[in-house]
């Protein structure tokens, strides 16, 4: 689909949209595909989207007399004068509170302010990436000063035992010591979670609070469940107690990683082994997402179903990352890290040395890997991971507007 690649990598996190109703009026087959395709993202999980063809016109006539969605886009291809016509016979019948995003193919300074002064919302120019139009959308309902959203890393291990969670609190105390940003650790193995052990920590409360009384959970509540670790790392523990099953709905933490994103630049997710429904979301919904595997065959093939479910659940994000962890077990046969790259179709971002007295003496300890040996080889592939994650390690793209006449960068800018 030339002119709307979806757009990979980057540092940028674009907020999932609420629940809002949409419908857009394409004109021509390129953006409406490019609208299937936005419809269809992790972000947009929550709107119910309706495409249709008919431009301006078509959205007059459909809302004549019909309540308006939350959200119209409107392409158009006629000329300016009968886009604000049609924008007039639409104003008559549009609900308060609707917002209109218009899709142009020219690059038209005067129009674009035109537009603005009659009400609405944005003004894009096709071709335009995937994230572009999703960025648009999600700014429509993006608080007018709020701080900037954290970035979500989960991290889930392909079979049970090949340590994920000590690469999560690992990564996550390497993004907090090394990298200085404030973060969070969150524990969702709630029957059997050991984060509270890697760190030395007996919280009186935890995850198990939040996730059990929504009904109670705000900013406040969350403040107070929180375990300081360091100075930039807090936990929120399980309490790995059998006193109650965990039969967690599909949303289950929804409202949780919302008030994270929103309270803390880095968030790292210990997902536990278990494919349940949340567990899938929390996959899909983060902003990256590692696989720790164990080089063998095991390994081998889950990793390979996650990695397939995660391209195709998540089109318009990066890969996910791969991790090979216990490398070098004493009279183990092991697939070498390039055939298993290979079989997956994805690079091995790291191999992590397999270290018994190492890892063995952090986890008695209650310490980081860090502590125990500061500046070793394995503590510098934490630091290596932490960078990846938190999107520090990867060059910055240069930005299509730089490529672009004046106007089209005044048009971006809303000058």
């Amino acid at each position: 689909m030339p002119g709307f690649e979806p757009d990979m990598g980057g540092e940028e996190i674009i907020a999932p949209l609420p629940r809002v109703t949409l419908q857009a009026f394409c004109e021509t087959r390129e953006v409406a595909d490019a609208m299937q395709t936005v419809a269809a993202d992790r972000r947009m999980d929550k709107v119910q989207a309706r495409i249709q063809m008919g431009g301006p016109a078509a959205a007059v006539e459909a809302f004549r007399g019909a309540p308006t969605p939350n959200v119209i886009v409107l392409e158009t291809v006629t000329e300016p004068s009968a886009l604000i016509a049609n924008l007039e016979a639409l104003a008559e019948s549009c609900d308060p509170g609707t917002k209109v995003v218009v899709i142009g193919h020219v690059n038209d300074i005067q129009l674009y302010r035109e537009l603005i002064r009659r009400g609405v919302s944005d003004y894009l120019v096709a071709p335009f990436g995937i994230l572009d139009l999703l960025r648009t959308l999600s700014e429509l309902y993006a608080a007018s000063g709020s701080a900037a959203l954290g970035r979500t890393v989960a991290v889930v291990g392909a079979k049970g035992g090949v340590g994920a969670s000590t690469v999560a609190h690992n990564v996550a105390w390497a993004i907090a010591r090394n990298l200085d940003a404030s973060t969070v650790i969150a524990d969702l193995d709630i029957a059997f979670g050991t984060a509270g052990l890697d760190f030395n920590q007996d919280p009186p409360q935890g995850i198990a609070d939040a996730v059990f009384a929504p009904e109670r959970l705000d900013a406040n509540m969350l403040d107070r469940l929180l375990s300081r670790c360091s100075d930039n790392l807090s936990l929120l523990a399980a309490p790995a107690m059998l006193d109650r099953t965990v039969d967690l709905g599909e949303d289950a933490f929804e409202l949780l990683f919302d008030l994270l994103r929103g309270s803390v630049p880095c968030i790292v997710l210990d997902v536990p082994h278990l494919w349940t429904g949340w567990a899938k979301r929390a996959l899909i919904g983060a902003d990256e997402v590692a696989i720790v595997a164990a080089p063998e065959l095991a390994s081998l093939r889950n990793a390979k179903n996650l990695v397939d479910l995660l391209r195709a659940a998540r089109p318009n994000d990066s890969m996910p990352r791969m991790i090979l962890n216990q490398v070098g077990l004493p009279k183990r046969p092991e697939i070498d890290a390039g055939e298993f790259a290979k079989a997956i179709g994805i690079e091995v971002m790291s191999s992590i040395p397999f270290d018994a007295q190492l890892f063995g003496t952090a986890a008695n300890n209650g310490q980081m890997i860090a502590e125990i040996q500061s500046g070793g080889k394995v503590a510098e592939a934490f630091v290596q991971i932490a960078t990846v994650l938190t999107g520090r390690g990867e060059q910055k793209r240069g930005k299509r507007s730089l490529l672009e006449p004046l106007v089209a960068k005044l048009i971006r800018r809303k000058v």
